[in-house]
């Protein structure tokens, strides 16, 4: 009697086409397949070493780093994600996805090593998420396959230029940033406005089906300057009150570690 043949043709497709892994594989915690949109689509295909999106608001960008790193960790063996938030409890929440991502894979893949913020697989791909209020704790880490800051616009320029040369050694890196967009300074607003070789997208909320247009109008009626920055992709010169957001986001501290009660 023959052995059962082993049909390897969705396996393989799934390691070449991240969009079709996603949506044959992937599901929330509600059960619902994670089916990319169109520009998620797009990011999860691409082949650009260097990648920035200007998103809005609500338009999945976590959920789309988040299976772009399952994606990577499990057809690249060895490999090392290191993903990027501006503060330990945005890097938490990131890890959070990962694993609800990874729970969705069954018992096909085994994590040796799982907690708040790092995950290794049993074919020793890691995935390493970080807050980016210190510089001094992205060093050490080298030739990652994929270095991913969300929210990049609230990542510390010292941060940034501290990923930099994490890449030096790795021959097919590819860095991606992506936030919604804070002020005309930084790394981020200059290398949106100036960075070359870098592969642009830009997605305003009103291009996210899952948000309700009246919604939206709501948010705009409210407060369009905020408005403007927070959907529609707008960078803020912060000029326009007594003290500048420059000045605020100086003064501001959003790294408070969570404690489970």
């Amino acid at each position: 009697m023959l052995p059962p043949r082993i049909d390897t043709l969705p396996a393989f497709a799934h390691g070449i086409d991240p969009v079709l892994f996603c949506e044959d594989r992937l599901r929330f915690n509600s059960g619902q397949p994670f089916v990319p949109d169109p520009w998620q689509a797009r990011l999860l295909r691409s082949n650009a070493a260097k990648i920035i999106l200007n998103v809005g608001r609500q338009c999945g960008k976590s959920t789309v780093v988040a299976s772009l790193a399952v994606h990577t960790a499990l057809y690249q063996p060895g490999s090392l994600a290191v993903l990027i938030s501006p503060s330990l409890r945005q890097s938490a929440e990131l890890m959070l996805k990962c694993r609800e991502f990874f729970r969705a894979l069954g018992t096909s893949i085994a994590l040796p090593e799982d907690n708040k913020l790092s995950a290794t697989l049993a074919n020793q791909s890691r995935i390493i998420v970080l807050p980016g209020d210190n510089p001094r704790t992205i060093r050490g880490f080298s030739a990652p396959a994929l270095v991913v800051e969300d929210e990049a616009a609230f990542v510390k320029d010292e941060t940034h230029a501290a990923m930099i040369p994490m890449l030096a050694a790795s021959t097919n890196g590819r860095m991606v940033l992506m936030s919604t967009p804070w002020l005309t300074m930084g790394h981020f607003y200059e290398i949106w406005t100036n960075g070359e070789g870098w592969e642009r997208y830009e997605i305003p909320t009103s291009q996210c089906l899952r948000v309700r247009p009246e919604w939206l109008a709501e948010r705009k009626r409210e407060d369009p300057l905020t408005y403007a920055r927070e959907y529609e992709c707008q960078f803020g010169s912060g000029d326009e009150g007594l003290f500048t957001e420059a000045m605020l986001s100086r003064m501001e501290v959003d790294d408070f570690e969570l404690v489970e009660l």
